[in-house]
């Protein structure tokens, strides 16, 4: 059997992001959970949030930010050989997503998966591209994350209703000389996957109505407990995988799932002043597999990193599942 010709390393080639037009204030979700603005800013530092409108679905944000990134990588769509769509807030079990998103963006005929590891999965897909580009598989991929959390959400429920919301990120990975993305570090405790799940499974065709439609929950003391645990310990084992130190950094994009645990991490990991700490939540809420590609635009939009400097990534949440490794930045 022959192998197809392997290549030196993979990196990413551009970067875009999509966030809905409609800006929620922590005033408008408060009233339901009989809340405040105070009370969100000190429990999670999220000040506004994104809520999509009815024709911003997940393949259509995917698929803008997608654009944006193949533009700014100089990549023709048609040139793409795999679209990786991470989502935990597609509603249909079928068809799949990413084969649409293929479609829209014009890479006819790509492959075209869905990974389904929550707020991990674009870290976890952007190793499976870095692994099918160093293989001979494919030479250039898209990787997107894309979520309407505001789909999946209890608005009355006070544990998830403020923490959520909606948007994309993608990134284009392509060939390089030398690896510009670092091994994966991840791991899963399944055995702890109560801790953020949907409120009841689906119900079965037949099955008598249950009620309300299933929505998320989360045990908030205990993922917090959690992810001030697991990421610094799976930051620095990236770090020692790619063969650096914080003090090569140019910045910390982790999920940004909570002030709190990213300004944790951040004094965990002990990280000098010239690293670019990823604080996108606080306009942007928790976007799930968006947040990881929305909060590094947002530091390469405004200039925060320089071209090329090394960012680490952490992803984690519900699975319990996390991944991490350093990039290079466009």
């Amino acid at each position: 059997m022959r192998a197809a010709p392997s290549r030196p390393g993979a990196r990413v080639l551009g970067v875009g992001a999509y966030r809905p037009s409609r800006v929620v204030s922590n005033a408008e979700v408060a009233g339901a959970i009989d809340s405040s603005d105070d009370w969100i800013r000190r429990r999670s530092g999220i000040v506004t949030r994104r809520f999509a409108a009815p024709d911003e679905t997940v393949v259509e944000m995917a698929a803008t930010a997608s654009l944006k990134a193949l533009a700014q990588a100089g990549v023709a769509p048609e040139t793409v050989d795999a679209v990786l769509l991470a989502s935990m807030s597609v509603l249909e079990q079928s068809p799949p997503a990413a084969p649409r998103l293929a479609h829209r963006i014009g890479a006819a005929g790509a492959g075209a998966v869905d990974v389904g590891a929550a707020c991990a999965g674009f870290v976890h897909a952007l190793a499976t591209a870095d692994s099918l580009i160093r293989s001979g598989t494919a030479r250039h991929v898209v990787v997107a994350g894309a979520e309407r959390m505001s789909d999946i959400v209890d608005p009355a429920d006070r544990g998830t209703a403020f923490l959520f919301g909606d948007g994309a990120g993608a990134v284009v990975v392509g060939p390089a000389d030398e690896p510009g993305i670092g091994p994966v570090v991840w791991g899963s405790q399944g055995d702890r996957h109560p801790a953020i799940a949907h409120s009841a499974p689906w119900p079965v065709r037949g099955a008598p109505a249950a009620g309300s439609v299933p929505t998320l929950r989360m045990d908030g003391p205990a993922v917090f407990r959690w992810a001030v645990a697991t990421v610094p310990r799976a930051a620095r084992a990236a770090l020692a995988a790619a063969g650096v130190t914080v003090d090569d950094l140019a910045a910390f994009v982790p999920h940004q799932a909570n002030l709190r645990i990213i300004d944790a991490a951040a004094a965990h990991l002990s990280l000098p002043d010239h690293v670019a700490v990823a604080r996108d939540v606080v306009d942007t809420a928790n976007t799930s597999a968006a947040s990881v590609p929305l909060a590094m635009e947002a530091l390469i939009a405004r200039g925060a990193v320089p071209r090329r400097g090394l960012a680490l990534l952490v992803g984690f949440g519900a699975g319990l599942s996390h991944a991490a490794q350093v990039v290079r930045l466009p």
